[in-house]
């Protein structure tokens, strides 16, 4: 097969509608002051309303490419990290995921996301699977995390049980 891997779940992080945020405001606030005698400041509160978007654009950039999930036929990535499907198992039962590594960059799953359990399965320098000779289901434990797990652990079920 060629071409690029089929995508299966995605989350983007963040939409562009925060950047109203701001212009919003700032129509507010010059709506307040039509509604009351005095000067009208309208530059101000344009310059103000730019200021504010602006301000905006590097929150959701950092949402968007930190807090993005995206499973494909050949890898999860989760943030800033990837990491292969051949590497990854489902566990047979849930296993406890208090000194579990999230995957992602993250010390902590991300507010607003839910935690799904993985096996990680190690690499040696080779490249080969060093879980490959190990028992069924042996693995680290990692989090991977969805605002949706219960659509992203269908999909990851889907892609793993059929390798």
């Amino acid at each position: 097969m060629t071409g690029s891997p089929r995508v299966r779940y995605a989350e983007r992080g963040s939409s562009w509608w925060p950047l109203l945020w701001g212009p919003s405001f700032a129509l507010l606030g010059l709506a307040v002051e039509l509604s009351t005698p005095g000067p009208l400041h309208l530059p101000q509160w344009l310059v103000l309303a730019v200021l504010l978007a602006a301000m905006a654009v590097p929150w959701v950039l950092a949402r968007r490419r930190f807090r993005s999930v995206r499973l494909t036929t050949s890898e999860l990535t989760l943030g800033g990290e990837s990491v292969p499907l051949r590497l990854l198992a489902l566990p047979e039962e849930p296993p406890s995921t208090d000194a579990a590594r999230v995957l992602g960059g993250g010390g902590t799953v991300p507010r607003g996301m839910a935690e799904v359990p993985l096996l990680l399965h190690h690499t040696d320098e080779s490249g080969t699977d060093a879980g490959e000779a190990t028992p069924a289901g042996a693995g680290t434990v990692v989090l991977a995390w969805a605002a949706d797990p219960e659509r992203l652990r269908a999909e990851l079920v889907a892609l793993l049980r059929s390798e």
